[in-house]
């Protein structure tokens, strides 16, 4: 289990304990003898633990619809390859292929994942989960339902999950749910959003997940971006 040091980056901590260390089951089992594992809290959290986790969310967004189709890890391997590169890829999806194969708690999982991750890191697993739900063009309804579970049982606030839901479903005013604020909003209230929003999804707020998560961020920090600048090109202010 050796090859799979990269990609834990510096070892697991809390992932290795609770309903996330179960549902890994044969690799932490493994991985006594080959990776650095260190049983911490929060302060310890390693970029090993927020990928792990990742890994058993995608699984279980996968598993949504009862079944998982070849064309659907494609796509996850593409959007991981964007976010990570070719070499963690391998092994995460050798690890994911694992995940599949078992019942995974999500009540207990997200619960987990709430008491030990911190609210930022926890934004941008629910972007990810977005992401590769999107990565085929299309979020499937059993999909979304499932990353609305996801969101409710890891504690992340409603306004936080639609505003991140409108980075990907851009139906009609997503660029105000992107900013958490309503059409009738003052340009002056707007500009306010804005600058708070770029705080609350600034790529550092993950810088100690690792360069790789923090430089995947950015496309969540860029979308908040996107949306100010729409409206103020629809509105015609500076």
């Amino acid at each position: 289990m050796a090859k799979f040091g990269k990609w834990i980056a510096g070892g697991l901590g809390w992932a290795f304990l609770g309903p996330i260390g179960g549902v890994l089951g044969y690799f932490v089992g493994s991985a006594f003898d080959s990776v650095d594992i260190k049983a911490t809290g929060r302060p310890g959290t390693t970029q090993g633990d927020f990928l792990m986790s990742l890994l058993v969310l995608v699984a279980a967004v996968m598993k949504a619809d009862g079944k998982v189709l070849k064309s659907e890890l494609d796509y996850v391997k593409s959007y991981l390859i964007k976010s990570f590169g070719t070499e963690k890829t391998g092994e995460a999806l050798t690890i994911l292929r694992d995940i599949l194969n078992r019942d995974i708690p999500v009540e207990q999982v997200c619960a987990q994942i709430s008491q030990q991750l911190d609210y930022s890191s926890r934004l941008q697993l629910l972007h990810f989960l977005f992401g590769i739900a999107q990565a085929d063009g299309v979020i499937a309804d059993s999909e979304l339902k499932m990353i609305e579970r996801i969101y409710y049982y890891m504690g992340v606030k409603s306004a936080d999950f639609n505003s991140i839901k409108s980075m990907f479903i851009q139906e009609t005013g997503w660029a105000y749910q992107v900013l958490e604020i309503d059409k009738t909003a003052s340009d002056d209230e707007i500009k306010k959003a804005y600058r708070k929003m770029a705080v609350k999804y600034h790529p550092d707020k993950v810088s100690y997940l690792g360069e790789d998560v923090q430089k995947a961020a950015k496309e969540k920090f860029q979308k908040v971006s996107e949306a100010y600048e729409k409206i103020k090109k629809e509105r015609a202010f500076a």
